[in-house]
């Protein structure tokens, strides 16, 4: 698999996933801090001609640096992702986001909420690399992933484990913030325009809504994620203290 651009990259050599860097036209101090951890780690490292990164990059915003890195580090079954999850677990279950600067902005937000991990459709979703390591400012490298061959199969899967499945919907007849989240929860997230699919709509056990006061009539999926994750996260505070 092959990633770009400077926090991408630094967060993949942190998870020890790199095997090989090349490097063209920058001269600073982070991505000397890059080079000096590639060394650590002996990673070759090849300095070629920028057109090459371009090329290899689709002509994404490279910044100079791309890496070759071993595929499917953070990538398990849906049993060791809840295996593995937190007490409560705290699951983002993604229903066909297919465009890698959402998928990459949800990551972001699960590294950084302390979320469990993501769930998504193999056939349904965008890859790991490229943009989307990009849009997730390296949380890639870190956050576990789950490919299951069938969402609402998931969901029934998650709730024998005993984690809430809350679909977020522009039609859900809860606020997401009057569902308890403090209990295990895997929310679940539609593509933007055509939201859940009926059949995983079906499957959840509630469905939730974020109110909107302006003119637009829908968030963005990844914001959408966010502002239930730190809801999520607010409420085990206040249980907490």
């Amino acid at each position: 698999m092959l990633i770009y651009g400077v926090n991408p990259v630094l967060e993949a050599l942190r998870a020890r996933r790199v095997t090989m860097l090349r490097v063209a036209g920058r001269h600073d101090e982070r991505l000397a801090m890059v080079l000096r951890l590639a060394s650590e780690q002996q990673v070759t490292v090849k300095r070629v001609p920028v057109d090459e990164l371009d090329r290899a990059a689709r002509s994404g915003h490279h910044q100079g640096i791309v890496a070759d890195v071993r595929d499917g580090a953070t990538a398990m079954t849906l049993d060791d992702l809840i295996a593995g999850a937190a007490q409560p677990a705290l699951i983002v279950v993604l229903d066909g986001i297919e465009d890698p600067h959402n998928l990459g902005a949800i990551l972001r937000t699960v590294d950084a909420a302390g979320g469990d991990g993501v769930v998504r459709q193999s056939r349904r979703a965008a890859p790991l690399g490229g943009a989307t390591a990009k849009a997730s400012a390296g949380a890639v490298a870190h956050v576990r992933v789950a490919d299951v061959v069938n969402i609402a199969r998931a969901l029934e899967t998650l709730k024998k484990a005993g984690i809430w499945t809350v679909g977020l919907a522009g039609d859900g007849p809860k606020r997401y913030d009057e569902i308890d989240l403090t209990l295990p929860t895997a929310l679940v997230v539609g593509a933007e325009g055509t939201g859940l699919r009926r059949l995983v709509r079906e499957h959840c056990d509630w469905l939730a809504s974020i109110p909107m006061s302006g003119q637009v009539g829908s968030l963005n999926v990844s914001v959408a994620a966010g502002i239930a994750l730190y809801e999520a996260v607010r409420q085990r505070n206040v249980q907490k203290s």
